[in-house]
């Protein structure tokens, strides 16, 4: 059992975020949890890189004085395992908006698929989604999406080391990919329908490791709370 000075001396924690829930709502949750527990009125809790809300896996959460080796832990390689839909994009890339146009699928071959991988694969530019918290101009990128104002969005250099078709089922095809820190997996799953001449957008994503952590590792927001009552 961690005692209130190990959480403030600093520990790791590795939480299977849940579907729907914003990284920063699970930090709240886990602090809130500490400081029930030891009945405390504050402790510094962090998480070391974003997942979307519509994304689930591995997420590092900080407390106490480890709070300061989270950018450590943010610049790892990260893998990623999920479902890219063909035949339909979304302004976000993603199913936070809803389908803006659609494609026929049924020309597309494995081998297309499969091929297609190849040209992600090594160093490359990539453009962030406009639906993302980058800021420009001292606003979050979505807030310009959400008003209906185009903005130009600088592309970043980002790194693929490896970018596996696991399944087949069009329209959808399952995945796996291990890369370099700022890489948006909507972005990759939008570019790769323009690689086919058709559309997609991300159905369903996982992150499965963090550098050395392993989401095999890592505790759902109830098994973190059942610990305390042990």
């Amino acid at each position: 059992m961690n005692t209130l000075e190990d959480y403030k001396e600093g520990k790791v924690l590795l939480i299977d975020k849940p579907l729907n829930w914003t990284s920063f709502q699970v930090v709240n949750k886990i602090r809130w949890l500490i400081k029930q527990q030891f009945e405390i009125k504050k402790i510094k809790v962090g998480h070391a890189g974003t997942l979307d809300p519509l994304a689930t896996g591995l997420l590092i959460l900080c407390t106490g004085k480890f709070t300061k080796k989270i950018e450590t832990y943010q610049a790892q390689i990260k893998e990623y395992t999920g479902t890219i839909t063909l035949g339909a994009t979304t302004p976000s890339y993603d199913l936070e908006s809803e389908i803006d146009k659609t494609f026929d699928v049924s020309n597309i071959t494995l081998e297309e698929i499969q091929n297609a991988t190849l040209q992600f694969i090594g160093e490359i530019q990539q453009q962030p989604p406009v639906f993302s918290a980058l800021k420009k101009d001292g606003k979050r990128l979505y807030e310009y999406a959400r008003a209906g104002e185009h903005v130009e969005i600088p592309k970043r250099t980002i790194q693929i080391s490896e970018f596996e078709i696991t399944n087949i089922e069009l329209p959808n095809i399952d995945f796996r990919v291990v890369c370099s820190k700022g890489t948006y997996i909507r972005s990759l799953a939008h570019d790769f329908g323009i690689a086919l001449n058709n559309g997609a957008h991300l159905s369903a994503l996982r992150r499965t490791k963090i550098g050395d952590f392993s989401l095999e590792n890592a505790v759902s927001i109830e098994g973190f709370e059942e610990a305390f009552k042990l």
